[in-house]
Parts: C-alpha cells; structure tokens; sequence
C-alpha cells in the first residue's frame, strides 16, 4: 500500500462516517445543541468540511470548493466567506443550520476534490514543507494526516450526538 492509498483509504472513512452520521436526520436533529450550548451535527459536519476544503485548496493551489462550486451561496449562512468555524462563538454556531442533504453534498464534493488532488500528487511532494511557522516546519504529508485526524474527531462527536438523540430523549426533555 503506498502513502496516497493510505490518505485515500483515510479520507474514505471520513466520507462514510459523515454519510452515516447524517442518515435521516431531520433539520431540527442537526441544528440541536446538547445543554443548549454545545456544537451541533450541523455545524461538526459544515466545519470539518470547511477545514479540510481549506487546506486541500491551499495545498492544490486551487480555489475552494465552497466558493468555487456554488456551496456559500446554497448555505447562506451569515458568516464572511472565508470562515471554516475556527474560534466560533455560540451565535455562530447556532448560525450554521443546514439540511442532511446540503451538509452531504458539500462534503461530498470536497471529498472528491481531495480524492482528486490525492491522485494527482506524487510520494515525492509528501515530504514538502507547506507551513514553516511550527516548530518542526509542516510538511504535505503531515497537514493532510492532521486534516484526517481533524475530521475524525469531528464526526466522531457529531455521532456521539447522534447517539444521543437516537437514545430516546424526547424533544421536550432536550
């Protein structure tokens, strides 16, 4: 197995556990904030899409999949275009309601750009340096293992809240 099938095989799982996590999931579920304060599926999902779209732009050198696809705009959130949800504070995040449908074709569309970008890359560009403000400097290979691992984390909460709406609390009692 080489270096891109493992970030592939990586982004794969991303993919499938956000399809999951989002599976019949009414708007409501997903705009639904734990204690009434914590992050939503909604807003898990939108952004760890939005930070892996982020980096694979910048990474690809190319424009984002957000805006260069139409995506801000089917949103229509009340948030500057650049936003990926970093530093969000809560009337942000109660911002960002969106469909299942929506939130899975965005990140649908990010996972082929990143499957795309994937594909093209060479082993060699993984040991490249793209961020030499850290202390070792970042490399490819090491932004994409960490966008992996960022988005991991993300949808593993998402589910986690899922779970916790399928254990049988009513809508009154949340």
């Amino acid at each position: 197995m080489s270096p891109m099938d493992v970030l592939l095989d990586g982004f794969d799982r991303v993919e499938q556990a956000v399809a999951r996590v989002l599976e019949d999931l009414s708007t409501e579920d997903l705009a639904h904030r734990l204690g009434g304060s914590a992050n939503s599926i909604a807003w898990l999902v939108w952004h760890l899409t939005r930070v892996q779209d982020d980096h694979v732009a910048d990474l690809a050198g190319t424009e984002q999949v957000w805006t260069a696809d139409g995506w801000m705009e089917r949103f229509g959130l009340p948030l500057p275009e650049e936003d990926t949800g970093y530093g969000h504070d809560a009337g942000q995040v109660a911002a960002v309601v969106a469909t299942a449908e929506l939130l899975l074709g965005y990140h649908r569309a990010v996972h082929e750009r990143t499957r795309a970008y994937l594909r093209e890359l060479e082993p060699a560009e993984l040991s490249a340096v793209v961020d030499e403000s850290w202390d070792p400097p970042v490399t490819r290979a090491v932004r994409l293992v960490s966008v992996v691992e960022d988005d991991l984390q993300h949808v593993g909460q998402a589910a986690f809240v899922r779970g916790l709406l399928a254990g049988g609390q009513s809508r009154s009692a949340r």
